[in-house]
């Protein structure tokens, strides 16, 4: 049998552990089902933990072991006591979006059935959307874990919001493809341009390039939002979106309420993908207060190893690996058809373990 694909796998802090755990169960299941090989893993080790006994945030050429990887699954960073001296958390996964140029922050929002719906109306069972976050620019550009900020004293600092062409029109063109694989699926296939164009020559810039490669793209609808307009929309009637493109703030905040609309954090997964790799973890946070008790939701970590999985497909060329992505994919859409997967973050009985043997199981049948 041919070598399964080589994942770099940080496992981070906190609930990251656990949730890693159940995901790389949960991938290797799946491939097996495709009739793929399962992986092989490079564990990194990094994160808030590593930095309290270490000072640094990750492993002597973690950074070049994570890049000779097919791709990096990381489950999640971060401890509220640990932080560096400015204030600011570990960060050292922003650091590795800059440096392999991962700018597209793939955040896929999903309505489950017998998920919780926080709006009323029945529509919201239909919400089913993406949004595309540009990852290494915007104003994360001036992250603390960059150095980048310009500080004068205890009297000011300044960040800056940083667009280019050459990584919007990367950026532009891969949701123009994305809106286009989502059209062929059944789906709308509609491109937005989230921006703040009316205020910022950012902004405007931003939308100058989507229309100058809109025309590369007459089969897909598009439309234009200014952020605000389009938070208050994602309230007002959510199921109307389907690919959501922006800068990086503005996709950082809208990922996070719309995750909200469809049951919470446990259910938000993550790609960020550049031209040579692509990074792989939940949107959620490392949540020490619960880690090792069998609480934590692992379904946004699992739907991220799909991602993950779908990505090594293209990747790669081998349709086992798309199909295995398809496979987690529908396990969980039918698990929570058949309420067969009750995450104690949505008030049920089920744990960890519970909800990753249950979708072990469905894959299995």
């Amino acid at each position: 049998m041919a070598e399964g694909m080589r994942i770099a796998l940080i496992r981070g802090d906190g609930i990251g552990v656990d949730v890693s755990n159940a995901t790389t169960a949960i991938v290797e299941k799946s491939l097996s089902r495709a009739g793929a090989p399962a992986p092989r893993y490079e564990e990194i080790d990094a994160g808030a933990h590593y930095f309290r006994e270490t000072g640094h945030d990750i492993q002597p050429g973690g950074e070049e072991l994570a890049g000779q990887a097919d791709a990096i699954f990381l489950g999640a960073i971060g401890l509220p006591a640990v932080r560096h001296s400015d204030g600011t958390e570990i960060s050292p996964h922003l650091r590795l979006r800059d440096r392999f140029g991962l700018y597209a922050g793939v955040r896929p929002v999903r309505a489950y059935p017998n998920a919780p719906q926080r709006l009323a109306d029945p529509r919201a069972a239909e919400i089913d959307m993406v949004i595309l976050r540009e990852s290494t620019e915007g104003l994360f550009y001036s992250a603390a874990v960059h150095g980048r900020s310009e500080v004068t004293g205890d009297e000011q600092v300044i960040d800056k919001l940083l667009i280019t062409r050459a990584t919007t029109e990367r950026l532009h063109r891969f949701g123009f493809e994305l809106a286009r694989k989502r059209k062929a699926r059944g789906k709308a296939g509609k491109l937005t341009c989230v921006d703040k164009a009316n205020v910022f020559t950012s902004m405007a810039f931003f939308r100058k390039i989507f229309d100058e490669i809109r025309p590369d793209y007459p089969d897909i609808e598009v439309s234009y939002q200014y952020v605000d307009a389009q938070a208050l929309d994602l309230i007002r009637h959510p199921w109307d979106s389907d690919v959501l493109v922006m800068e990086n703030m503005f996709g950082d905040i809208l990922s996070d309420l719309a995750g909200g609309l469809v049951g919470g954090m446990g259910m938000a997964c993550c790609a960020e993908i550049g031209d040579q790799t692509g990074l792989f973890q939940p949107a959620h946070g490392s949540a020490p207060d619960i880690m090792g008790q069998d609480k934590a939701n692992p379904l946004a970590a699992i739907l991220s190893g799909a991602l993950m999985l779908d990505y090594l497909g293209e990747k790669s060329g081998q349709t086992a690996y798309a199909d295995a992505a398809r496979i987690v994919e529908d396990a969980v859409e039918s698990g929570f058809a058949a309420n067969r997967l009750r995450p104690m973050e949505f008030g049920g009985d089920m744990g960890t373990r519970a909800v990753t043997s249950e979708l072990m199981a469905i894959i299995s049948e």
